[in-house]
């Protein structure tokens, strides 16, 4: 049974990578896999034929534990539920704030402040945008943002995909050296394992080199030589509103103050982001983006038409890819080298650890596998596998390998699964164009780290 699980997980992983050739939306698969995996789960843990375990290392088995057990797997999914729905929370506030921007026509203002048709310097531009961003912001935030900028710079969207696409490797550099910039810093942040000194310190500079040298190559690439396609015909009503500056700084600011209200508040960054978008939102229902402006026009501009330009659909798998995931974390596959029951994802990370002696390759190889599988099991595993003290090179090093690595696929990070939601970007295409690319910025970074610090060893 427990094979069965991990067979369902790989159809519906290649069901995703095979989108287009398949003709059926990535959103599907992903819906059923996740289904699929808590139901046989769930038969298998009443049958006794497997355990599950949480994300306190706890186990449950059925035969056993009775009434306690049967409670201990209905926590455990939605102590799953919940993580998932905190990320899902994060992105439907960004992305509404987002929305309400473009709906005032914010991006006006930095599509006139680029000011470039060359698609090198636009190229280095939103590179650089991307990368600063990401480490304020976070990186999932600062995707979204410069994609939809980038919508209003490149209408040609076959243009347009490259920049997007590079737009993932910035963001995921970008977000490796900040406490705030990944799901998996945060982690590792919270958890004590790091501080946002030893961050800036062992990791900026690997993350800098991760970033910089992919976008080197890509500017000698034909796809990033001569200037962006411009149609003729200007739409008037292209032009900046009233309130334009004003929903662009206030938006922007109230994404930049989720991770203050998180600091100060201690309280999950989807609550602050609620809090954003309520701001946000308060202000969109008052203000006047036109001269002669009229309750007629005012769903023009209205949060409710924001929310019904999000791509639900991205949403949707979102929550199906991460809920298949948090399954295979949640089954009992092995004991650990202690003893006790490990879940599948925590079993194969122990096997690597195992099997290769070295803790650098180690690390290298989960960065990797972050890219195929989402990185935060990855990371949570990771952070049970090892005893080692605040600010140890290793918990660095992990912080850099699981952040950046998932550049290597579109699928792989939080930042390219947001890039392939809003531009329809085909996970075959990203592997052909994109993925060597990330890759050697990847395995830079991470020669660089090891060459800085020493290694973890």
């Amino acid at each position: 049974m427990a094979s069965v699980i991990i067979l369902i997980f790989i159809i519906g992983y290649l069901s995703i990578t095979l989108e287009h050739p398949l003709k059926l939306d990535k959103t599907v698969p992903a819906l059923i896999m996740a289904s699929l995996i808590w139901a046989f789960l769930a038969i298998g843990f009443h049958y006794g034929w497997f355990d599950v375990i949480d994300t306190h290392d706890h186990a449950y088995s059925f035969l056993t534990g009775g009434e306690a057990a049967e409670e201990g797997f209905e926590n455990t999914l939605l102590h799953h539920l919940g993580k998932t729905a905190e990320i899902l929370i994060f992105l439907i506030g960004a992305m509404t704030i987002v929305e309400i921007i473009d709906l005032h026509r914010g991006f006006e203002v930095l599509k006139a402040a680029v000011g470039t048709r060359s698609k090198k310097k636009l190229l280095w531009i939103i590179g650089i945008l991307a990368f600063i961003l990401s480490a304020i912001i976070d990186n999932l935030t600062a995707t979204i943002v410069l994609i939809t900028l980038l919508r209003k710079l490149i209408t040609n969207r076959d243009q347009r995909l490259w920049f997007a696409a590079m737009v993932v490797i910035a963001a995921n550099a970008g977000g490796a050296w900040s406490p705030i910039g990944d799901v998996t810093t945060t982690m590792l942040w919270i958890a004590d394992n790091v501080t946002a000194m030893g961050l800036i310190r062992y990791v900026i500079i690997p993350s800098v080199i991760c970033f910089v040298i992919p976008f080197l190559i890509a500017t000698y690439m034909p796809a990033f030589k001569g200037e962006i396609i411009v149609e003729d015909d200007i739409d008037e009503e292209a032009g900046k509103l009233l309130s334009s500056k004003t929903m662009l700084f206030l938006g922007l600011g109230m994404i930049v103050s989720v991770p203050i209200f998180k600091t100060v508040t201690h309280l999950p960054p989807y609550m602050g982001m609620m809090l954003a978008l309520g701001v946000v939102w308060l202000v969109s229902e008052y203000i006047h983006p036109e001269e002669d402006f009229s309750k007629e026009r005012k769903h023009l501009y209205s949060a409710h038409k924001a929310l019904s330009r999000i791509e639900i659909s991205s949403i949707l798998f979102f929550l199906g890819i991460l809920m298949a995931v948090a399954g295979l974390e949640s089954l009992v596959y092995g004991v650990s080298d202690s003893g006790d029951p490990v879940g599948t994802l925590r079993y194969v990370a122990e096997i690597l650890n195992g099997a290769i002696p070295n803790q650098d390759i180690v690390v290298m190889i989960l960065g990797i596998l972050s890219a195929i599988i989402d990185n935060v099991p990855l990371v949570a595993a990771s952070m049970g596998m090892y005893t080692a003290p605040t600010d140890s090179l290793l918990w660095h090093f992990i912080a850099y390998s699981a952040g950046t690595g998932g550049s290597m696929l579109i699928i792989g990070s939080a930042a390219g699964v947001a890039a392939m939601g809003m531009e329809k970007i085909d996970f075959i295409w990203y592997l052909k164009k994109i993925t060597w690319l990330a890759f050697i910025g990847f395995a830079a970074g991470a020669v660089a780290f090891i060459l800085l610090t020493g290694g973890t060893m």
